[in-house]
């Protein structure tokens, strides 16, 4: 199950996972784009590994990799409780 997180100003859409059976957290953001359809990407969380990345630069991979270590906090806390709506405590 994936869970919405945030929607940015360029259309970009971060979504997250419960924890998964490792106890980490799968952080998907993807970007919609008319030339190539969609650009994106997956991290890992507690560890911040990307998995993948399809077609984002270097400069783009570094200003996602920012906001997701901003809210890796929160992010790790809606994923124990199944998303921002059914969050503890929010």
């Amino acid at each position: 199950m994936m869970y919405p997180l945030l929607t940015l100003n360029d259309d970009t859409e971060i979504v997250h996972s419960e924890i998964l059976p490792d106890d980490s957290v799968r952080v998907y953001v993807e970007t919609p784009d008319a030339k190539d359809g969609f650009h994106h990407m997956t991290v890992y969380l507690p560890d911040y590994r990307i998995d993948e990345v399809h077609n984002y630069t270097q400069k783009e991979v570094e200003k996602y990799l920012e906001i997701i270590r901003s809210m890796a906090h929160l992010i790790i806390r809606f994923a124990r409780g199944g998303g921002f709506e059914n969050a503890p405590n929010i």
